[in-house]
């Protein structure tokens, strides 16, 4: 990119990030207390909840790591959005409306490590603890991918050395959260989500147009590498054993334990409002996940020669296709992508350290304001610990959101979903689920050959639930105020 495209590009930055500040500073007036600050006062509306989730969920790995592996990868790459679309139709279906009432009902949990302590009654903490180390642990690596992200796009659309490149990232998504919590963070989310689907349908669009059609396309990739067009052979042509498809459509799991995505389900205002909601965050999904892998396979028939980063093929149609100004406009989706899943990590990380650890057992009459700032100072602690992970070059947007995404489905999961729907679960089977679901996220990684080469979090998810349960039926029944708690909340949800 030349100087004066360059310069065009930088300038529909900063007028991108300061309408996004402008947000934060309007939000920032209206955060009274932490429920304000971490929820928004439980006051977003379907449309808001819907946006916000899927922006927060996709994050630069809907315009980096997807289009990277599709362009990679081929046809294969399906397999990954089938189930990403299956688990966010699950995810709103199942649980959004019962976790918004019921998280209302488990005296106003905010945060889901107070939700689960509530919810069986733990006056030891355990619980509450050990989750909030959980979310800490997984989400410097989520938070650390999105800054990656950050810097590949700095560097590749300014020439900027990589590590300063992710230092202005990290500040770009810390300013806005800083002040505005979340209602900042929901409302940018409708912003970005927007821009982003209109960049990921213009960019396919106009790179057919531009190669001559799909037929044109299609016989670009053939003559290429005609098993990038098959769903169920590699790019080097072997067969696609159970164990890739399941990977593949194991990241659907994931979805039922994402802090937060989930958060948008305890935020919205009214749990009738929930099928609406559901319908435009599916429909949503469906449409960016076809667009970001489109946009991979046109590359392949657009491209001569082959990329040094997979991961950059969309800033590199975007350069090629648009005139600067649309190209800045283009290219800030990807700021979007990137900021509205950052944003929302660091502000349930911060949430966990206010709320679960400083309130619960530092302070516990600390008052609504003080725990605001509490909450702050922890996002720049927080953004500061995945600055340092993000400072490695050779780091994927891909590998370090599979290792994040695995940790939460399997720890968190399997207890949302049987805590929701299961009257016999108790406190020990809570706790036995989400501690073994993290840590056989953690050991299977670290293995490889057979059966190891499965994705971690489906052994994760599958160990949890049986935990959860055989762990629930050998000790003692939950509380009788656990039961007639839960009978309470069936009963306004009949």
């Amino acid at each position: 990119m030349n100087n004066q495209n360059m310069y065009v590009v930088g300038a529909t930055f900063l007028v991108y990030l300061i309408l996004m500040l402008g947000l934060g500073i309007v939000a920032y007036r209206r955060t009274k207390n932490l429920s304000d600050y971490i929820l928004g006062g439980r006051s977003i509306g379907p449309t808001t909840a819907a946006l916000s989730a899927g922006a927060s969920d996709m994050s630069g790995w809907l315009l980096l790591g997807l289009p990277g592996y599709a362009l990679v990868a081929g046809f294969e790459a399906s397999w990954i959005a089938i189930g990403l679309l299956t688990g966010t139709w699950l995810n709103w279906l199942l649980v959004a409306r019962r976790l918004r009432v019921y998280s209302h009902a488990a005296k106003d949990s905010v945060t889901m490590p107070a939700y689960f302590s509530h919810r069986f009654n733990d006056k030891s903490h355990a619980l509450r603890v050990i989750s909030a180390v959980i979310i800490l642990v997984f989400f410097l690596f989520y938070t650390s991918s999105g800054l990656v992200a950050a810097g590949k796009l700095f560097e590749t659309v300014f020439g900027l050395d990589y590590q300063l490149a992710v230092v202005l990232g990290t500040l770009a998504v810390v300013s806005y959260t800083l002040f505005g919590g979340f209602l900042a963070v929901a409302w940018t989310d409708v912003v970005q989500g927007l821009l982003m689907s209109a960049a990921l349908v213009l960019v396919p669009v106009f790179a057919l147009n531009a190669i001559g059609g799909i037929d044109a396309a299609h016989a670009a990739i053939a003559a290429k590498n005609p098993e990038l067009l098959t769903f169920f052979n590699d790019a080097k042509g072997q067969p696609l054993g159970w164990i890739a498809i399941l990977s593949l459509l194991g990241w659907g799991l994931g979805y039922f334990g994402q802090p937060h995505i989930l958060a948008r389900f305890k935020a919205i205002s009214d749990e009738k409002e929930v099928p609406k909601a559901r319908l435009i965050a599916v429909s949503w999904t469906a449409l960016t996940l076809f667009c970001a892998l489109s946009v991979g396979w046109v590359g392949l028939g657009y491209l001569q020669t082959d990329l040094a980063d997979a991961e950059t093929i969309f800033m590199v149609l975007v350069d090629s296709l648009f005139h600067p100004v649309v190209a800045g406009i283009l290219l800030a989706a990807v700021l979007a992508a990137i900021m509205s899943t950052a944003d929302s990590q660091l502000l349930v990380s911060s949430s966990a350290l206010a709320e679960d650890f400083y309130k619960a057992i530092l302070k516990k009459d600390a008052d609504g304001a003080e725990l605001v700032w509490v909450g702050r100072g922890a996002v720049v602690l927080i953004a500061i610990l995945a600055l340092l992970l993000a400072l490695n070059p050779d780091a994927t947007v891909l590998s370090l959101v599979s290792y994040a995404w695995a940790g939460f489905g399997a720890a968190f999961g399997p207890a949302i979903l049987l805590s929701l729907y299961w009257r016999r679960m108790n406190r020990s089977g809570a706790l036995a689920g989400i501690v073994l679901g993290g840590l056989t996220v953690v050991v299977w990684k670290q293995l490889s050959g057979g059966i190891f080469d499965l994705y971690e979090i489906i052994p994760g998810f599958i160990l949890a639930t049986l935990a959860i349960i055989v762990v629930s039926l050998f000790t003692a029944e939950p509380e009788q105020i656990v039961l007639d708690k839960f009978d309470e909340v069936e009963h306004k949800l009949a």
